[in-house]
């Protein structure tokens, strides 16, 4: 005898009068799956926020960059080889080759810099600002990060060919000296040195606190290299000419640097070339493990709510041993008794997982606006919560349900 729509309907009608008539105890029951729920969701939201304010952060890096370094971002450091280890550093030559030999390539800016032992120090009037970042770097800085200029301009060829001690400060190094007064043709000492300021940056938004470009006075990199000729070693960014130029200016970057750095044929690149989708890759591999620990702890609420379930639903065909015999004697079959406390069980936990999403979105939420990461509501974990507790109920009912329908019907009549 197939199952009908009508049945349906009744044994979930049966089903939420069962919930009202025991409140207490419906509640005590769902409180597992609730929980659980509402921390697999609340946790998506969070993840999921992490993710987008982890890869936005990437995004404000610029458009199209490839990040030359020594080594990949991911190496492990305990497993490099003595070779890696000693590998050349990236310096101005390398800079320079891609520069003049790359066509792909839009512009590179190396940047090196200084870390004064206790924090370098930025004076002007009696005002200090302290542990600014010290940069150098070259005039295409502004270009292949695609940062604005406050105030003033940003550094030049000129002042690049002649090491002149200039400085574009960050807006809270300007803020910090110089509050409303204008900062341009101001003169600054930086640990002591006197530079003119000529420029200040754009202030800089980040979903992980301050950028550090609001931190930061930059120099002409031959400057920063007279005043600290000890700092070779560069961190190196180079814009590719359009996104589908990536590629193409990797492959010409690649030739140039083994060229320059006299790697051997059939050797390994002694230098690594990042891009902005690598660092994005690696950000969603560390966000599925979190996810898949994350789901390994909450599971443990849904499987205390599984057992809540199973054990209400053994008390109730307790409870209705005497029902279950009126409806069997005038011809329920085993399948309408299965039907039934099956339903019952799948409402139960899917009350459970309806209350236990809206507190899940709601406590994401909650974090994500504290954290300041975007707010995300993922539906696909939502409907996967409400699976998923359903699911519970249906496997927690089985066995009640089975003993219910198994039950000799002239024996149930006599059950008191």
């Amino acid at each position: 005898m197939l199952i009908t729509w009508v049945e349906i309907r009744e044994a979930v009608r049966m089903a939420l009068d069962s919930l009202r008539s025991n409140i207490f105890r419906s509640i005590m029951t769902i409180v597992g799956v609730m929980v659980g729920v509402a921390a697999v969701i609340g946790m998506a939201s969070v993840i999921n926020g992490l993710d987008s304010a982890a890869k936005e952060e990437v995004d404000r890096r610029g458009s199209n960059i490839i990040h030359v370094s020594k080594w990949a971002p991911d190496t492990d450091w305990d497993d490099l080889t003595d070779a890696e280890r000693n590998r050349k550093p990236i310096t101005v030559g390398e800079a320079r080759a891609i520069l003049d030999n790359c066509p792909s390539v839009d512009g590179v800016a190396p940047q090196n810099y200084y870390f004064k032992p206790g924090g370098n120090i930025v004076k002007y009037s009696g005002k200090q600002a302290n542990n600014p970042r010290l940069m150098g770097t070259w005039p295409d800085y502004v270009e292949v990060r695609d940062r604005n200029v406050q105030q003033g301009r940003f550094l030049s060829d000129v002042d690049e060919q002649f090491r002149l001690n200039v400085a574009v400060i960050g807006y809270d190094v300007a803020n910090t000296l110089f509050e409303q007064e204008p900062a341009v043709g101001k003169e600054i000492r930086v640990n002591g040195v006197r530079f003119e300021v000529i420029g200040v940056l754009e202030r800089q938004e980040s979903n992980f606190g301050g950028s550090f470009e609001n931190q930061v006075v930059i120099m002409p990199l031959s400057t920063f290299a007279k005043l600290h000729p000890w700092e070779e070693e560069l961190g190196l960014d180079v814009k590719a000419a359009s996104y589908e130029q990536i590629e193409q200016a990797k492959e010409e970057m690649t030739s140039v640097l083994r060229q320059y750095r006299k790697v051997p044929f059939g050797e390994d690149n002694n230098f690594d070339l990042s891009t902005q989708e690598q660092f994005k890759e690696q950000i969603n591999n560390i966000t599925k493990y979190i996810y898949l620990a994350g789901l390994i702890i909450t599971s443990v609420g849904l499987m205390v709510g599984g057992i809540g379930v199973m054990n209400i639903m053994l008390v109730s065909v307790t409870e209705r041993t005497r029902e279950i015999g009126v409806r069997k004697a005038i011809g329920a079959k085993r399948s309408n008794i299965i039907l039934q406390f099956l339903t019952e069980a799948m409402t139960l936990s899917g009350a459970g997982g309806l209350v236990g999403i809206a507190i899940g979105v709601g406590l994401g939420l909650l974090i994500n606006s504290i954290a300041g990461f975007p707010l995300t509501i993922s539906v696909f974990w939502m409907v996967l919560g409400f699976v998923v507790a359903v699911s519970v109920g249906l496997i927690s009912g089985v066995y009640p349900a089975v003993k219910a329908a198994w039950l000799d019907p002239i024996e149930a009549l006599r059950y008191e």
